[in-house]
């Protein structure tokens, strides 16, 4: 039984990894949900700390996820309609993966600016641009703690069964 929750929670960390790029995909839930696999296993000795520090790392780079795009937009000079049109797109663009995210939370901040004044078209295109930068921050931010994951999965796998 052991073996079949390792293969499953590595399977997981790597399924994390992918999903830090792909937006249909939750990465960090999915990888920690592998390193939970891990810790339930009987070679490794159950280490409440590990998987609690983890868990609320997750939890916040989820929350932030959808955050950081946002406040992207409103850097880079969005107004709340940008900032409200950013998520719209992004909830909008989850049904249409993979391209649907990206340019969802793009055409969302755009079309809210427009909303805002019609007028500057420029403006507007310089908040759709703060949203598409915030979506790579947290894309990148999302891949190093799903890389994290995986290295330590490996790391408390290799030193408990070889």
């Amino acid at each position: 039984m052991d073996i079949i929750l390792v293969v499953l929670g590595l399977l997981c960390c790597i399924l994390g990894l992918f999903g830090s790029f792909l937006p249909a995909l939750p990465g960090p839930p999915i990888s920690w949900i592998g390193l939970l696999l891990l810790y339930l296993t009987s070679y490794v000795e159950n280490n409440y700390w590990v998987l609690g520090i983890t868990l609320v790392l997750t939890i916040i780079i989820s929350v932030l996820d959808y955050v950081i795009p946002s406040k992207g937009a409103q850097k880079f000079g969005g107004t709340k309609y940008g900032v409200w049109g950013t998520n719209i797109g992004l909830i909008i663009g989850l049904f249409f993966p993979p391209i649907g995210f990206i340019i969802g939370l793009f055409v969302g901040a755009f079309v809210g600016e427009l909303i805002y004044n019609f007028d500057d078209k420029k403006g507007a295109l310089k908040a759709a641009t703060g949203a598409f930068l915030g979506f790579l921050v947290s894309t990148f931010m999302k891949f190093m703690v799903c890389l994290s994951f995986l290295i330590l999965f490996l790391f408390v796998a290799i030193k408990n069964y070889f």
